[in-house]
């Protein structure tokens, strides 16, 4: 049993989902693992993690749109609005969805469907450099 571990750096410019599949797949196929559990976590509490169609462009548009409409900015009931606007609903965000993902790794690869991608789903309104900490197991 092996495990490997490393830290994808992703840079945001605002609001959306931000494809790092690529980049996953690269790291897992040249571990030298070939069978296994690949493990990410979003290091931060105002993005998260998910994995959606990476087929059409507007599957992303439509879930970022959603989230915007389902947590609303400025609600007055909201405590937390010392880092802005966006921030408490960031905070929301990232609740209602994940920031861990279990993904089967075999024959080296992570086992993922024909149109399925790895994203990270930023929640803040201005650019930040984000971290999703990456963790394989197996042989």
């Amino acid at each position: 049993m092996q495990q490997v571990h490393t830290v994808f750096g992703i840079d945001t410019h605002g609001q959306g989902l931000y494809e790092f599949t690529g980049a996953v797949v690269r790291w897992v196929s040249g571990s030298g693992i070939g069978e296994g559990l690949l493990t990410l976590y979003c290091r931060h509490t105002s993005a998260s993690l998910t994995i959606q169609e990476n087929a059409d462009p507007d599957v992303q548009r439509d879930l970022d749109e959603f989230f915007r409409r389902l947590v609303r900015e400025g609600e007055a009931w909201y405590r937390h609005v010392m880092e802005g606007p966006d921030d408490m609903p960031a905070h929301i965000r990232s609740a209602l969805t994940d920031v861990s993902l279990s993904i089967p790794v075999s024959g080296g690869r992570p086992v993922l469907g024909t149109w399925q991608g790895i994203y990270l789903f930023e929640h803040r309104a201005r650019p930040h450099a984000r971290q999703v900490a990456g963790h394989l197991i197996g042989e």
